[in-house]
């Protein structure tokens, strides 16, 4: 019998991000399988799990108790920026590290926690920059009222004014909210060149369906011509919008195709964070009780890539769009290193593609 390395999973499995959080499950309890089934690893990883219920005052409680009442030091969990943030004083405390497997909004870097999503200049930075040729400057934010959507939209701005373009509305729901009609409203007076919707769950499920409602009304919002850009849409909510994720366009590390081994980045990102933490952990004298300073002091053949400086990963960066029920990927750059503070231009893309010409 090989020995048991306990490892935190702490996911909501109820609440208004749910699908997101049971497809970051989903990836690392498999993780824990394909390490257990496999014998080359000098031990076998047990799920110690706790489940916020969407509660956000849950997380730093949870977090703890997984690292005072287990043997687990490593725990892969949360989905929004407001749990991260909440588990990182409990981290500091107890000398434990988060893998966060969902993407963020940059600006932050802990010697408790690796990012193994994306940040901006993976995700915001390639999907602005290939988009602004196609559609035009004129934009149009909106997202949850809390950091993810703030900040993304502060980061989106920046960069709209930075290329002489223009803001046209931004507006924010609180989490879980559904009253989208006054977006809808001013979105028929200032008819923008796109949308970014950084809206989360339920938000954006019922402003993406209102939307598909208007491209029918109006043909100026259909799809090909005012598209809804996202960060943070995948496959993972695909069932639950239907027709009105049709001609949504979103960034990311990676979109499932025919042969995918994943649903969706969520939970290829937990997935791969389990993983990581496996190889590390068999590449140290202790698994047991290898702490993260430790496992990063060396590179480990297979997993992901960390920048030890600022824990974050090298990813692709994708952009797809839904057509017949599924992305489709039309821009690719294969490997672009982290840069959460958007302060090294030499890792942020350059516009890409046709540039828009006026026709008469």
């Amino acid at each position: 019998m090989r020995p048991s390395v306990e490892i935190g999973v702490l996911f909501s499995r109820s609440g208004s991000y749910a699908l997101i959080s049971e497809a970051c499950r989903k990836g690392a309890l498999s993780a824990v399988d394909l390490v257990n089934a496999d014998d080359r690893f000098p031990f076998r990883l047990v799920a110690v799990e706790r489940d916020p219920r969407g509660n956000v005052d849950q997380y730093g409680p949870l977090c703890a108790e997984i690292l005072t009442q287990s043997a687990a030091r490593h725990i892969v969990g949360c989905v929004t920026s407001w749990s991260r943030k909440e588990v990182i004083p409990t981290l500091e405390k107890c000398g434990g590290a988060l893998w966060y497997p969902c993407p963020y909004e940059g600006f932050e870097a802990s010697d408790h926690v690796v990012y193994t999503h994306a940040c901006p200049n993976q995700h915001l930075l390639p999907l602005l920059a290939w988009a602004f040729p196609r559609f035009g400057r004129k934009v149009y934010l909106t997202g949850s009222n809390y950091i993810w959507g703030w900040e993304i939209n502060r980061v989106a701005r920046d960069r709209v004014l930075a290329a002489d373009g223009a803001v046209t509305g931004e507006r924010y729901l609180p989490i879980g909210d559904t009253d989208v009609a006054h977006i809808i409203e001013e979105l028929k007076a200032v008819r923008p060149s796109f949308v970014l919707n950084s809206l989360i769950g339920p938000s954006a499920y019922e402003f993406l369906k209102a939307y598909k409602a208007l491209g029918i009304q109006d043909a100026h919002f259909r799809p090909d011509v005012c598209p809804v850009l996202s960060c943070n849409l995948t496959e993972c909510e695909l069932g639950v919008l239907g027709d009105a994720g049709e001609g949504l366009i979103s960034a990311g590390p990676y979109f499932r195709q025919e042969d995918g081994a994943f649903g969706s980045s969520f939970e290829a990102a937990s997935h791969d964070a389990v993983r990581t933490i496996a190889l590390r952990l068999a590449a140290h004298a202790d698994p047991s009780a290898a702490r993260l300073p430790e496992l990063l002091q060396r590179p480990v053949e297979g997993g992901l890539a960390i920048d030890p400086e600022t824990h974050h990963v090298t990813l692709p960066a994708l952009i797809a769009q839904v057509r017949g029920g599924r992305f489709r990927v039309l821009d690719t750059h294969p490997s672009v290193a982290p840069d959460p503070y958007l302060s090294r231009p030499d890792r942020q893309p350059a516009t890409t593609g046709p540039a828009l010409r006026v026709v008469t």
